[in-house]
């Protein structure tokens, strides 16, 4: 007997319980089961990614014309115009015109200083007198030079009974320009053949005058040998290389620290058996122990002396000019050591003191041969006392 029928035998109504039951049932489930709909099926807003954001669009495809990268444009056919411009202006500047525009500061800070303090006055009285004084200290005259010219100029205004303070100027002038052509070489020139020492202290451009001198002088139609003979100063003798690398010179040296005489000795017989014009030796300076140093440039000397005997000999001394009244001092150092024939004064064209040519025409009597008036190598000049004083003062 199945279920149904044994509770139908007990009177029960199957039949009423059943339907209702599962209808009820599935009714209760269908009628909760709706809110299986709410499933945020709304949610997906995937829609959000707005497939518009594929700016892969954007690839500034126009962009692209950098391949125009403004060809047509070369801004090297400026260039080249600009520097076609410059070289001829470079070249056009003469000696005169370089050693001008060297001693612009100098000039500047004398002719400025001078007219400014004039412009105050309107007598000639001791009170313009001192003031000139200390403008021409300032400049590097030198005390025993600017006494001097301070005298000259209080006896030709007495004399001349000039009353106008205007023109101290040009009297000023006369003075300095006449310090500077006393004596002066109408047209030095270094003798063949020659062996020149140059001395000077390390810093003031010994090794780079050297190297613009021998240039110089190879431009001159000379034959030019190096010694290097400052054994002692690291980097002395690659610093000379250098030079006559790019000048095609060639340098005698011996190891670092290697008797300087023994350099000299085969330099000498190198310049001597191949017949070259000039010889320059670069030599120490050691200026804080005099004794070593005279020693040092005695033994020298003996040397050419005895190898060369027919040479023509010279010692150049080079100085800072922008160490002003301490080149001086150098210079009178120096002078107690060894013959000092002439002066290369480097540098002119960085200092507003370049009084202290005047300085050293006036109160060493040693001549100066040469002048550095920049950086390059045509810079380096022979000194002209007349071209010196018109560029100092401004004249063309």
């Amino acid at each position: 007997m199945g279920l149904f029928d044994f509770l139908k035998s007990k009177n029960k109504n199957v039949e009423a319980i059943q339907p209702p039951t599962v209808e009820n049932v599935v009714e209760d489930i269908v009628v909760e089961e709706p809110i299986i709909e709410e499933p945020i099926i709304e949610e997906p807003i995937i829609e959000e990614p707005i497939v518009e954001e594929p700016v892969i669009e954007e690839p500034i495809v126009e962009e692209s014309v950098t391949e125009e990268p403004i060809v047509e444009e070369p801004i090297v056919e400026p260039a080249i115009d600009e520097f076609v411009v410059e070289v001829p202006q470079k070249e056009k500047k003469g000696l005169f015109a370089r050693l001008k525009e060297g001693l612009n500061k100098t000039r500047n800070s004398i002719l400025g200083s001078v007219d400014g303090m004039l412009s105050a006055f309107t007598k000639i009285d001791e009170d313009l007198f001192e003031e000139l004084e200390e403008i021409l200290i300032m400049a590097d005259m030198g005390v025993e030079t600017t006494m001097n010219i301070i005298d000259n100029l209080r006896k030709r205004v007495k004399k001349e009974g000039i009353t106008d303070p205007s023109r101290i100027k040009g009297m000023l002038v006369d003075e300095i320009s006449n310090i500077l052509l006393e004596g002066a070489d109408e047209e030095y020139d270094v003798e063949t053949p020659t062996v020149l020492l140059v001395i000077g202290v390390n810093g003031v451009g010994k090794t780079t005058t050297i190297g613009k001198l021998s240039n110089n002088l190879k431009a001159e139609g000379k034959t030019v040998l190096l010694g290097a003979a400052d054994t002692f100063r690291a980097a002395a003798i690659d610093q000379l290389e250098v030079w006559g690398e790019r000048s095609g010179i060639e340098v005698i040296k011996h190891e670092e620290n290697s008797d300087p005489a023994a350099v000299v000795f085969d330099a000498v017989n190198a310049a001597k058996n191949r017949k070259t014009d000039v010889l320059i030796c670069d030599t120490a300076g050691r200026l804080h122990n005099k004794k070593n140093l005279m020693e040092e440039l005695k033994k020298i000397s003996k040397v050419i002396e005895r190898e060369y005997p027919s040479a023509h000999k010279e010692t150049y001394l080079v100085l800072d000019a922008t160490t002003g009244q301490n080149a001086m001092q150098q210079a009178k150092l120096f002078k107690e050591v060894a013959d000092i024939t002439g002066i290369v004064l480097t540098k002119l064209d960085g200092t507003a003191k370049g009084g202290i040519v005047v300085a050293i025409k006036s109160e060493l009597k040693i001549p100066v041969r040469y002048i550095g008036v920049g950086e390059s190598i045509e810079d380096l000049q022979k000194f002209d006392a007349r071209s010196f004083a018109k560029a100092l003062f401004g004249e063309e």
